[in-house]
This record gives structure tokens, sequence and C-alpha cells, in this order.
């Protein structure tokens, strides 16, 4: 069986669309298949649109949380309830092509490979998100350390074994690209243009795609420990030289210091301790957040 799992927050415009072309994709294959949506607390008509499409397909699933408990962790769910030896990911905005479903089938199928991901080698989307992700992703690869990485998102498909790697990592601040590039097995990519959504709005707003960027660059990489370790080391140089210039200018006679200079410095260090304050306090909120251990996500009910 193949399964693919599409995370949906308030996507009822475009649901019919979606599962109608996510059947074309998957219904030609040699293989039985499901399709496991997770409503993530939506609060319009997503869950009752879909529920209509179920009637008519009994391929159809659905999994629906008590509440919006985030885009990783949806995705988490639909993984835990796929019952397919293949499992696809795909987002329900249909920027991501869901007719590459094939390709990846069959590529994974060949049993050359445990892992297909999707590569974007172009986006239609706004200049200024484009170049944000761009900076992100190149960051990213570069302090993290992990390889095939860069432009590649959720969609993808994995064989059950990959799949089960993947779930058996439990932390509760995921960025699932960066566990999917960490497990190793043997991945490829497929590439592809990332389009426009169809309709509606995107429901990551830019805050949201910050805070998945901060999740993944604090549990991948120590690049914000070793820049504050950088930033504090600048610091002391820049205060020795300061003394230094102090101490000649009394030696020598020449006009003392004015009130500013040393405001400029204490602001200076004040601002070094504030940033490194800053970002052991995100290193130790997600400690806080994985030692209290609670589930990822609650399920209200399963339509299967």
């Amino acid at each position: 069986m193949i399964s693919i799992v599409i995370p949906v927050f308030n996507e009822a415009d475009i649901i019919d669309e979606v599962i109608d072309r996510l059947v074309k994709a998957v219904s030609g294959l040699d293989e039985s298949y499901e399709l496991v949506f997770v409503d993530d607390g939506s609060a319009d008509d997503s869950v009752a649109n879909i529920l209509k499409q179920k009637d008519k397909n009994p391929h159809l699933k659905l999994i629906s949380l008590s509440r919006n408990f985030g885009h990783q962790a949806a995705i988490t769910a639909g993984m835990e309830h796929a019952k397919g030896e293949f499992i696809g990911l795909i987002d329900c905005d249909l920027q991501d092509p869901p007719e590459l479903i094939e390709r990846m089938y069959t590529t994974l199928k060949s049993d050359q490979f445990d892992v297909v991901t999707g590569f974007r080698k172009g986006r239609n989307e706004r200049e200024g998100k484009r170049l944000l992700i761009k900076f992100f992703h190149r960051l990213f690869r570069h302090t993290s350390g992990l390889s095939n990485i860069e432009q590649t998102g959720h969609f993808s498909m994995m064989n059950r074994k990959a799949m089960v790697a993947l779930l058996a990592m439990k932390e509760k601040n995921r960025y699932l690209p960066g566990l999917r590039s960490f497990m190793g097995f043997r991945q490829t990519q497929i590439e592809y243009v990332r389009q426009e959504r169809i309709a509606g709005e995107s429901k990551m707003s830019i805050m949201q795609l910050f805070k998945l960027a901060g999740d993944a660059l604090f549990s991948f990489s120590k690049f914000p420990l070793r820049f504050c370790l950088y930033l504090g080391l600048i610091g002391i140089l820049v205060s020795f030289i300061a003394g230094l210039h102090a101490l000649v200018s009394k030696v020598l006679g020449w006009a003392p210091l004015g009130w500013s200079s040393t405001t400029l410095s204490i602001y200076f260090l004040g601002s070094i301790q504030l940033t490194f304050m800053g970002v052991l306090g995100e290193y130790i909120f997600r400690i806080y957040k994985e030692s209290q251990n609670r589930p990822l996500y609650f399920i209200k009910d399963i339509y299967d």
C-alpha cells in the first residue's frame, strides 16, 4: 500500500481539487493506496469537505486533532497512523505537484533508495520570501553539517524502514527535513519548480517561518552558541583596545575621554551579554520542553 500524508489547516476552498489531483496521481499505480488527511484544528469546513469526499472514496482517511498543534506535529500524527509500505508527505496547498508522486514511487520501487525528496530548483513566490528562504537554507546547510538539505521541504516519499527510523526521533521541537537528513539511509532527489498557492493565503506567517527556522538551527547546530562566543571575544578585544587608549591618553596628557565613550562601551558589552542570555534562554526553553515529555498531539476523531 501507498500512504500519502496531508496536513490540513483551514483549506476548505481547495480540498476538492487536492483530493482530485492526489487520486489521479496514485490510482494508476500498481499498489493500493490511502490518503491520510490530518486536520490540525481547522476552524472552517475542511473536515466536512473531506468527509463528503470520503463518502465517495473509501481510500480517504481523516485524523482530526483536538486543536492546532502545528505543522510538524500534524505530519508526525499522519505518519504514525499510515499503513502503507511507501509513505509520501505533501502539503495541502498544491505548491508541490502531486504528479511527481509516481516518479518518487518508481524510484523507491527500484530498491536503490529508501528516501526520495523534492528539490526546489525554482520558486514562483514573492521575491522577499524567496530570498529569506534561500538565506536560511544556506545558513542551515553550512552550520548543521547535514547533506541533501538545501532547498528541500516536507515533500518526499520513503519506505517504511526509513519512516520507522524517522519516527524513532521523539524530540518535541521538530524540524522534519532536518531529521530526515540526519537519519541517513539511501536518499536521492527529484527536481521541480515550486508553484504559487492555487487559492487562499499561506497558513505559515513570517513569524511562524522564523520560529521553524529557529527550531531547525537550535536543534541541529552549535552556530548560535559559537556566534555568542565569537561576539564575546570581539567585545573583550574592543574593551582591551579601549583600555589601552584610555591609559595612553592619561600618560601622554591627551584630552580625557568623555562620558559618551564610556556609555557606548557599557551599551556594547551589555548588548553582548543580553544576546548571549537570549541564546541560552532558547536552549533552556527547548530543554524544558523536552523534559516535560508531553505528547506531540491529541486526536479528537479518526475516520477510517
